[in-house]
């Protein structure tokens, strides 16, 4: 006869309901059965101080070791007894293992794959500035506590033009932006919180509702569903949970309510789902900790297309609120601690099993390589932001993109990455060849063909191309390349001998992945585009159409990889590499844009369009000397030069060796010559900026990082602040 213990953190069982019902249904199943807590537990003679239900009373015994502990007691107030859990486990089989909180269940389903699609996008909120950018790209979002449980701490945030809706339970308020900064501030010093956008599932009458599917695992070791119901919000409110004063139905007369013909087939799909996700669940819990888990809810939403998100997942659901199957709940359990005491060796043989076959999994990483005369750095963070937001990947460093960096992104790679994402540079022939003998993609960006090293390719831009060539001859060739088909110079890729698939990005041309109204909105841009065959608005937290094509390369891949249009929303709300059109706001409404990273002819250019764009008053474009550009460099000065005179600056100061020839070309130009600077000497350039910055004026400072330009955007912050 099978001896069950059921461990609590309580010592006194009468202060337990659900202990009566599991004595007695154990006594029905043939089963033995008594209730304790750690404290309770003697090693040296494997015995357990316990209670048993007799007669209508609970009785202390001296009990021996279980054939198995039905884990019910609360893992916070368990956790001071850790050393002895700890003993048990060694030693006796335990139901009911952690899938931890909300947070590390989405991490886990994340990593996984298969389930991520339904996962609704969800960030830890670091600050206030996080919290922002993500309303900014959704609207509307949900933002609650990490460890929230019944439903409680959870607010519903929508921006309504020059102020934010906050609801909450039934009530609705709005907010400043000041006081939403302040909210929000407020909330996340006290504890983690998490932020999602808000997928609504909503009756025909206009009241919220969610689906809790609840399944167990039952005596023969199988995942059983237990229950599937609707949950209904009270009118007004956002939250369906039953604590917060939701109500429930039966299943079938609901979905007949609201869906009508579709009535039968969503049923079938709910079934399929809940137990789908419940063995996906349990093959994690074995590859990761060798444990099995036997019950979970699961939270559901349907969208206005049927597509199913999951809200949450709880690892201890309860008992249904209603419909008498409190009991059924408990037989399950029963059944299964019974089962889990007789078959422990099958278990161990099987998650070996399941161990072994997930590392076979592993084979066919995506190895993304990127290169290109600029946006690399840009694109590998919008890519790498979005892919995290799924998968635990590889992503090397900003600025990480010399052959010695790949040598040690090789060693660094785990198998436990799902991605790897690379930013491969070249100032010279034969570069990234070697880049692709240590670490060989097979999926390839390209994102331009521009000036940049030119001067080390005697000035010609085709052998410019034949050198970034080198990464499709490098990848595997039935991979796949993404190239920009805006660029003219891209047509001198060498890609007629390759074998694999060639995908397009553009704005202007009519490429596989298109943006369109690319607009300039506060501190980033927005497009749209046509993505699994819907329009998508997307927003960017970054300045610059140029940064539109970088971030277009990134939502190429990701939905090529199978990553949902909200996921590549939630991931292009990237960390932005330091010093790429950073803003400062300083004093008097001055505001100041640094761009000191890298300097060539196009970046130049795409920096000018931005302070063109943004400048609302006095515009002051500052141009530090480009590099590498050898016989070339007085024409491309010249074009630069004439470039600025026709996009509306105001002053021109350039600082460098020959950089003069950008003004001179201005003044020919027709740009007055009085407000045309060039200096060699940066504490004289600094001095003329103490003079003639005013009040509301933008300010570019742009310049390669080896031109110590950034010197200057220290200058101007520390002085204007």
């Amino acid at each position: 006869m099978t001896l069950i213990g059921m461990l609590h953190h309580r010592k006194d069982p009468t202060t337990v309901i659900k202990s009566y019902a599991y004595a007695v249904v154990a006594k029905a199943e043939g089963a033995k059965f008594f209730y304790f807590s750690p404290g309770e537990v003697n090693f040296v003679n494997r015995s357990i101080r316990g209670q048993v239900y007799e007669n209508g009373q609970w009785i202390e015994r001296l009990m021996p070791f279980p054939d198995v502990i039905y884990n019910a007691g609360s893992p916070e107030k368990l956790a001071k007894s850790k050393e002895i859990i700890q003993k048990l486990k060694k030693e006796i089989p335990f139901t009911t293992h952690s899938i931890g909180n909300k947070w590390n269940v989405t991490e886990r389903l994340k990593e996984a794959k298969e389930f991520a699609n339904y996962l609704i996008p969800t960030d830890i909120v670091k600050d206030t500035e996080h919290f922002f950018k993500f309303i900014a790209a959704f609207e509307k979002v949900v933002f609650k506590p990490s460890d929230g449980r019944k439903g409680k701490g959870i607010f519903f945030i929508s921006k309504k033009e020059d102020d934010f809706l906050v609801s909450y339970d039934t009530n609705h308020i709005r907010y400043s932006r000041q006081q939403l900064y302040d909210f929000i501030k407020s909330k996340i010093s006290k504890g983690t919180h998490i932020i999602q956008p808000y997928i609504q599932s909503v009756t025909k009458s206009g009241q919220v509702f969610d689906f809790r599917l609840h399944v167990q695992k039952n005596g023969e070791g199988k995942w059983v569903i237990t229950t599937i119901y609707p949950r209904v919000a009270p009118t007004g409110s956002f939250v369906p949970n039953i604590n917060n004063g939701g109500f429930t139905n039966y299943l079938d007369p609901f979905l007949q309510q609201e869906f009508k013909e579709e009535a039968f087939n969503i049923r079938r799909t709910l079934e399929y789902f809940s137990l789908s996700l419940a063995n996906h669940l349990d093959e994690l819990q074995m590859v990761q900790y060798e444990e099995v888990i036997d019950e979970i809810g699961i939270d559901i939403g349907l969208d206005e297309n049927l597509k199913i998100w999951i809200y949450e997942v709880n690892w201890r659901p309860g008992c249904p609120p209603a419909f008498y199957l409190e009991l059924d709940v408990v037989i399950n359990m029963i059944k299964y601690a019974m089962y889990l005491a007789k078959n422990q060796k099958a278990l161990t043989e099987k998650i070996k099993a399941i161990k072994k076959q997930h590392i076979e999994e592993q084979k066919g990483t995506p190895i993304i390589a990127i290169t290109g005369s600029a946006g690399k750095t840009t694109t590998k963070a919008f890519l790498a932001s979005i892919l995290s937001k799924k998968w635990n990947i590889f992503e090397s460093k900003d600025y990480w993109n010399t052959t010695e960096h790949t040598k040690k992104h090789a060693v660094e790679i785990q198998p436990s990455h799902k991605a790897v994402v690379l930013e491969y540079g070249m100032a010279y022939p034969g570069v990234i060849t070697e880049h692709c003998s240590i670490i060989k993609p097979n999926i390839s960006i390209v994102t331009n063909i521009g000036m940049a090293h030119v001067g080390n390719f005697d000035g010609d831009i085709k052998k410019v191309a034949h050198a970034k060539s080198e990464l499709i001859h490098g990848m595997d060739q039935e991979g796949i390349l993404f190239i920009n088909k805006d660029d003219p110079n891209s047509t001198y890729l060498e890609t007629q001998k390759f074998k694999g698939k060639i995908i397009s990005i553009g704005v202007k041309s009519n490429a596989d992945y298109r943006a369109y109204d690319v607009t300039y909105v506060d501190n980033g841009m927005q497009f749209k585009m046509k993505l699994q065959g819907k329009e998508i608005l997307f927003f960017i937290p970054i300045l610059g159409e140029h940064h539109v094509y970088n971030a277009l390369n990134a939502i190429a891949v990701a939905d090529y990889l199978g990553i949902a249009p909200l996921d590549i929303k939630l991931g292009l709300l990237f960390r932005k590499p330091p010093r790429r059109l950073t803003i400062y706001n300083c004093r008097d409404n001055i505001t100041l844009l640094d761009d000191t990273v890298h300097s060539h002819p196009e970046g130049v250019r795409a920096a000018i369009d931005v302070l063109s764009n943004i400048g609302k008053h006095r515009k002051i474009a500052i141009i530090g000397q480009m590099r590498e550009l050898g016989d070339l460099r007085e024409e491309e000065y010249r074009k630069v030069g004439e470039y600025v005179s026709g996009q509306k600056i105001d002053i021109l100061i350039t600082y460098g060796f020959r950089t003069d020839e950008i003004g001179s070309q201005a003044k020919v130009k027709g740009f007055s010559p009085e407000n045309v600077y060039h200096f060699t000497n940066k504490d004289k350039l600094h001095e003329l900026l103490s003079r003639i910055i005013e009040k509301n004026d933008t300010i570019l400072v742009k310049g390669a990082s080896k031109t110590n330009m950034f010197e200057t955007v220290k200058f101007i912050d520390q002085n204007f602040k």
